[in-house]
């Protein structure tokens, strides 16, 4: 690890002037590309105090050994030069844009005598006109087939075309009037490019034209009574249109323009592309990145334009760039942009309208992009095998963590504070075993001692069931005060942990977020079926962890480690992984556990922890909804859903059924006397002395069908 002074360069050696710089690793490699307006400014933030740089660039600083410069003019020259240099030297600290695809194009090849249409991928080709990126080459093929109907352009390869010349028959698609077979002089070469050229035409765009010609031809058609001809351009005409209707519309005023969103997190930011032409949306790309340097939005968007339009050059840059953050020189890429198309570029971040709709819309993309990549990396084997040995390696622990618990605190401003306990087994989410917590040792924020109570409630259950089931003869004695018990939330009463030997195990279950345990009143029809007891109850928390996770750091870890030695529990391992530069915290230590940042390992901490989070935060809401929402009903012991809603439908509103004698609730199917009684009273508690009055609107407050003030 080098220090920087020792290569840092002399006072008043590096000029002030705009230019790009290099920095070097001990072996002459370049680890790093930049550019500045002023190099003498930018340069002198890499030579200050460690402890004040970001660690991604610290870490750079620190593998370099040597830096140089290159003086430019401009700004504009800056940015070509920096994409230069970065795509020559790969630098391993620059940021790029890496994609597990290749995406297809559709492809003109004009630099041909006679021009073919085709699928194409891999890098552009000088002479070559082309259109998108699609998702999928059928989507290209597809196309092509309906507009051969009007644009009969050649098609075959080349192998197919000298030996239809030298046979003097055309293929099929010459036959059927899909190719106007220039193999065999049907058309003249001048014939077929002009027909190339209108494919081109119509494929940039401008369809209007195509459309109202043919339409205006099979009305003369018809008009001179040549049906078959007619009918022969109405079917050209509805192809065309059918082939525009794959593309809809999405801006009104025929736009051409690239729009362009970044999702990102610490360590990853995944791009999305959309390519609007005319209006319409005519291609789609992404790409995904390691966050390898201190970058913000607007350093991956200047990235991002780098790549996309580093190698294109006229119309294949559009007239417009719409990014959700402008990049730290937009004055510079503009010029840039407009160097490359030949004409003057708009870069802007769309602030109305259906441009900005569409911006959305791309970020949702992008935002999926992102967790697909996530996912992708999790599910693989091989890859969670080396994630739970990275993590085990850097904990210092005996063996992989195949059992994972993490918990995690929420709560807003104090009020509805909940914990959330989600397990992950051989690194993947065992959902059926997810548990929620409300915390009921105190009142008001504090997530250590929120973090300290659910700690020691879940494993003074887990020390109960090994008493319970026999696998200690006697309870040990706790080293200091034992949290009270209490019951985890989990629909449908208190749900138990993992399978224990001589059981079948708990099944799999794997449903997504929408299908997770919902908040509320326990509903026993909910229950997972799960190993039970001679005396028909289930299991709880009965499988230790490996290790338990936390949403924090060190305040966090110790308290959940001082919760485990307060319970006797010494062979359990306690990590927390902190937000803010996503730093493992181990318990008695001062400094955290900082993992590689392409470390499987820590991807897998980090998903845990967010779903952690999620979990939590999604019952927290739900809680406090709860409480808003409320009705006298929820009130009423033993009164179920069901029993609600017949209540509700046999008397029309709860109105009505707030003004019934007992002896009318109980003709109720299924109400008995003593919850008609318990309803009466229950409405009898909750009868406001006065109506409740809207003091903004002076309206009467009415309640809603399920007893709920509206």
């Amino acid at each position: 690890m080098a220090d920087p002074s020792s290569y840092r360069p002399r006072p008043g050696q590096i000029p002030d002037s705009p230019g790009v710089y290099k920095f070097r690793d001990e072996h002459r490699r370049v680890i790093y590309v930049g550019k500045a307006k002023n190099l003498r400014q930018r340069l002198a933030n890499y030579f200050q105090d460690l402890a004040g740089l970001h660690p991604r660039t610290r870490t750079m600083v620190t593998t370099a050994a040597s830096v140089e410069w290159t003086v430019v003019s401009t700004e504009v020259e800056a940015l070509q030069l920096e994409y230069s240099w970065i795509k020559e030297f790969d630098p391993r600290f620059n940021v790029k844009y890496r994609d597990d695809k290749s995406y297809p194009y559709l492809a003109v090849t004009l630099n041909e005598e006679f021009p073919r249409v085709q699928v194409m991928r891999g890098a552009k080709k000088k002479g070559v006109r082309y259109f998108g990126p699609y998702g999928h080459a059928w989507a290209i093929r597809e196309t092509v087939d309906l507009m051969l109907r009007v644009f009969p352009v050649r098609t075959c390869s080349a192998g197919v075309f000298k030996n239809a010349e030298r046979t003097g028959r055309p293929c099929l698609l010459g036959y059927i009037g899909k190719c106007s077979a220039p193999c065999v002089g049907r058309v003249t070469p001048e014939e077929h490019r002009d027909l190339a050229d209108e494919f081109c035409d119509f494929m940039a765009g401008r369809t209007g034209t195509y459309i109202r010609r043919l339409e205006k031809d099979m009305m003369q058609a018809a008009e001179e009574m040549e049906y078959e001809r007619a009918a022969r351009l109405r079917d050209d005409a509805g192809a065309l249109k059918r082939a525009m209707e794959k593309s809809a519309v999405v801006l009104a005023d025929a736009t051409d323009a690239d729009l362009i969103a970044v999702a990102e997190d610490e360590l990853e930011a995944a791009v999305q592309i959309f390519h609007v032409r005319g209006g319409r949306v005519r291609g789609q790309r992404g790409w995904v990145t390691d966050k390898v340097e201190a970058v913000d939005t607007a350093g991956l968007v200047e990235h991002a334009l780098q790549q996309l339009y580093g190698e294109e050059s006229g119309d294949s840059v559009p007239k417009e760039v719409l990014v959700p953050a402008l990049p730290e020189d937009p004055d510079a890429v503009s010029q840039w942009l407009a160097g490359r198309r030949g004409s003057q570029v708009s870069l802007r971040i769309p602030q109305r309208g259906d441009k900005k709709d569409l911006m959305g819309t791309v970020q949702r993309n992008a935002q999926q992009a992102l967790g697909l990549h996530k996912t992708k990396r999790a599910s693989d084997l091989t890859t969670r095998s080396r994630a739970l040995e990275e993590i085990a390696e850097a904990l210092g622990l005996d063996t992989a963590p195949l059992r994972v618990e993490c918990f995690d605190i929420s709560h807003l401003q104090g009020d509805d504070v909940v914990a959330s306990m989600v397990v992950f087994e051989d690194g993947l989410a065992r959902k059926s075993e997810y548990r929620r917590f409300q915390i009921k040792g105190f009142e008001g924020q504090d997530d250590v001692r929120s973090m300290h109570e659910v700690i020691g409630r879940r494993f003074k259950r887990y020390l109960q069931e090994k008493e319970r089931t026999g696998e200690w003869e006697e309870t040990p004695a706790p080293t200091g005060p034992v949290p009270a018990p209490a019951e985890a939330v989990a629909p449908g009463g208190p749900v138990p942990g993992g399978p224990v030997p001589g059981e079948p195990a708990a099944p799999d279950l794997t449903a997504p977020a929408a299908q997770d345990p919902a908040p509320g009143r326990e509903e026993p029809r909910e229950e997972p079926q799960e190993p039970r007891e001679d005396d028909g109850r289930p299991k709880r928390f009965a499988y230790p962890p490996q290790l338990v996770v936390v949403d924090g750091g060190q305040p966090q870890v110790a308290a959940a480690k001082r919760a485990l030695d307060e319970l006797g529990i010494d062979d359990i391992a306690v990590c927390g992984l902190a937000k803010r530069l996503e730093e493992v915290w181990l318990p008695d230590d001062d400094d955290p556990v900082v993992l590689p940042r392409s470390s499987e390992g820590l991807y897998l901490l980090q998903r845990i922890r967010d779903e952690a989070h999620r979990f939590a935060i999604t019952y927290q809401r739900a809680k406090r909804a709860k409480r808003i929402r409320s009705s006298p009903l929820d009130d009423v012991p033993g009164l179920g859903e069901t029993r609600k809603q017949a209540l509700i439908k046999h008397f029309g509103s709860v109105k009505k059924l707030r003004q019934a004698t007992i002896e009318e609730i109980c003709e109720v199917p299924g109400i008995g006397r003593r919850t008609a009684e318990s309803v009466a009273v229950a409405f009898a508690a909750a009868a406001p002395a006065a109506p409740a009055v809207n003091t903004a609107t002076g309206e009467i407050i009415e309640e809603d069908d399920g007893g709920r003030r509206t």
